[in-house]
């Protein structure tokens, strides 16, 4: 009988054993270098993410330049648009507001962006460009309106002089409202012409005139980003070459940057907003200052001659590419060139006389085919010659398999671009499965830039399926960095009243943000880079999915940190035992930091109302020497920290 209790024992000990996940990272040898830029952020000015978004303007259709120059606004009274003798020539559209000295008044209402957030006690800066019948003084009554339609700012100023002036003044809110109005009345005789009437809250991001809304960017700034993609995206192409993203028009003086119209305010028919329109005021300007700001490097798409090919087959000829080639030309200049250069001074003049030191450039979006390779060979020619210093960037198209994406990357290799841009929006299930995609990757060609991703749950929704699954499937970017340098998710902002496109990583309202979960898989990535891949192993399992198990581990040589990134997506709890190994001095803590998030509803989301519903909980755990025994809780991402 004891012999018989002995061995079930023995059994036991040894199912116990046989369920445990055991690995080991060899930290004597580091392997790939992880670059500074590998995890990172991608903007496009999709679902009003930048005007109404983090651009901070409050105004909509400021200069009256939306193809009905009343969009946005709604007159009353005597006003009409002119452009004759106007403020601004590339926005030549003003209003003239005529008193007659009636009870009715005349004068404007603005909406703002499905409102204007208002905070109570906040300070809102407004400005205007104005002129007055010569000799004529214009009493004008300035309020913001809350949505039920009571003052809560009202101020009363006096405007004069017949050339255009600019002119200033603060309001201040009693009271706290998401959805109010901005009113200007004329209350007496006489008329008045303005333009670029713009209202910004105090309180940007960084104290600046013109800036961006400081929650949204803080938000940017807590991922800890590496790179920085912009303006896109789909409206780089345009669904015309003529409303194609153009830098030159977005960089000097704010009020007169022309207006464009934003590609996306008629792609969704089911999502159609005619009011959908780009003012410029976050232009490549402010898209390089953001880039410094958050520490990432800038990463820059320019139009290769090919409009959207989704939408259209129009393109520049060969011949007649030369001025695309021209502006990436001088786009450098203006990121990096002397201030004694044509766009070296203009950057000096709007701020920044010091090099943006940009050292990455993308040609072209999501093209394909023969005629996008003929046109990036031309960029390349011209580039590599001029600008050898420049990492250029070529595309594998918007699939990450299939025909266009098959004859693609062997014409990125003929070219030799540096990194290739792949896109991929795809279920959770082909994330999990994909977390080997880039073991096999020819490692003698181009390395990969991971430029649009997520994962796109049944419903769309951005629950904590899609983020686990991400979270899986960059165990396999991290493993490989020495193929995939960069990553970016997409799309980034989403407006919970105005989007289009969904999964995105951030949604806001008019007065606050959520963080999703799929923002905090990227946080903890973001956070905890590493420096080098390290070497894991672990008995019975490959780690890119194998019994739902993936990971993978970085050293951090400049914090002397050991990370280990494990995504459980059993639905059940799986036993961990993990142990460093070839560490010259050993573990100089007898415990490791870790960061885990985890929930038992894959559906599960945060919102405006509840965003803490799924977010990182820190926590330590002991170390037996220099073996962590962890319990990887069922539907889990972990990152693991160790210090040396």
């Amino acid at each position: 009988m004891k012999k018989t209790i002995s061995s079930m024992a023995a059994m036991a000990i040894s199912l116990a054993l046989s369920a445990q996940i055991q690995m080991t990272v060899n930290a004597k040898k580091p392997g790939a270098e992880i670059q500074p830029e590998m995890y990172g952020v991608f903007f496009e000015d999709i679902n009003f993410g930048a005007d109404g978004g983090v651009y901070a303007e409050l105004i909509k259709n400021r200069s009256f330049e939306f193809e009905h120059p009343f969009v946005g606004w709604t007159p009353f009274g005597d006003v009409v648009v002119k452009n004759d003798d106007a403020c601004f020539d590339k926005n030549p559209n003003y209003v003239r507001v005529t008193g007659k000295g009636l009870r009715t008044f005349s004068g404007l209402e603005n909406n703002g962006f499905k409102g204007i957030g208002i905070k109570k006690d906040a300070e809102y800066h407004l400005s205007f460009h104005a002129r007055v019948e010569k000799g004529k003084t214009i009493k004008l009554k300035l309020e913001i309106i809350n949505s039920h339609n009571d003052p809560i700012s009202v101020k009363h100023i006096e405007v004069t002089g017949d050339d255009w002036q600019k002119h200033t003044t603060v309001l201040t809110a009693n009271s706290t409202d998401a959805h109010s109005k901005f009113r200007l009345m004329v209350e007496n005789w006489g008329y008045i012409d303005m333009d670029h009437i713009s209202l910004f809250p105090g309180d940007t991001w960084k104290g600046r005139e013109n800036g961006l809304r400081k929650d949204l960017v803080q938000a940017l700034y807590d991922l800890n980003p590496g790179v920085f993609r912009f303006p896109g995206g789909c409206i780089v192409e345009g669904n015309t070459l003529e409303s194609r993203y153009q830098w030159k028009n977005s960089v000097g003086p704010v009020e007169n940057r022309p207006l464009n119209i934003n590609r996306w305010n008629y792609t969704f028919k089911h999502k159609f907003f005619p009011d959908y329109y780009q003012s410029y005021g976050m232009g490549f300007y402010e898209y390089f200052l953001l880039s410094e700001d958050l520490g990432a490097e800038p990463l820059p798409v320019l139009s290769c001659g090919l409009a959207c090919q989704y939408e259209s087959k129009e393109l520049v000829s060969l011949e007649d590419l030369e001025p695309y080639i021209q502006d990436a030309l001088d786009l450098i200049e203006f990121a990096n060139g002397a201030t004694t250069t044509k766009w070296g001074k203009v950057r000096a003049d709007m701020g920044h006389p010091e090099s943006f030191n940009l050292k990455f450039l993308a040609i072209g979006n999501e093209q394909w085919g023969e005629v996008y390779v003929e046109r990036l060979q031309r960029f390349i020619d011209v580039l590599s010659k001029k600008h050898p210093e420049i990492v250029l960037i070529g595309s594998s198209g918007p699939q990450p398999d299939g025909k266009d994406f098959d004859y693609l990357w062997p014409e990125m290799k003929k070219l030799d671009v540096a990194l290739v841009d792949e896109h991929y929006y795809r279920s959770p299930e082909w994330f999990l499965e994909n977390a080997g995609r880039y073991d096999s990757y020819d490692r003698k060609g181009p390395k990969v830039f991971a430029g649009e991703y997520a994962a796109h749950p049944k419903n769309r929704d951005n629950n904590f399926e899609g983020a686990l699954a991400e979270a899986a499937f960059m165990t396999g970017l991290e493993r490989n960095a020495d193929m995939v340098q960069m990553a970016t998710y997409a799309p980034l902002f989403a407006h919970v009243e105005a989007w289009q496109w969904c999964p995105d990583m951030i949604w806001f309202d008019n007065l606050k943000c959520v963080r999703t979960p799929n923002y905090y898989v990227q946080q903890m990535y973001g956070t905890n880079a590493g420096t080098h891949v390290l070497s894991l192993q672990a008995e019975g399992f490959d780690l890119k999915g194998q019994d739902g198990i993936y990971a993978s581990s970085v050293i951090d040589k400049n914090k002397s940190e050991i990370i280990i990134k494990v995504a459980n997506t059993n639905t059940e709890t799986k036993d961990l035992s993990l142990t460093i190994e070839g560490l010259k001095k050993g573990l100089n803590s007898n415990k490791a930091e870790i960061t885990m998030i985890q929930s038992n509803d894959l559906s599960v989301v945060n919102t405006l109302d509840n965003p803490l519903n799924i977010i990182p909980q820190n926590f330590t755990e002991s170390i037996s020497g220099s073996t962590l025994n962890l319990k990887l809780t069922k539907n889990s991402f972990y990152v693991i920290k160790f210090s040396y």
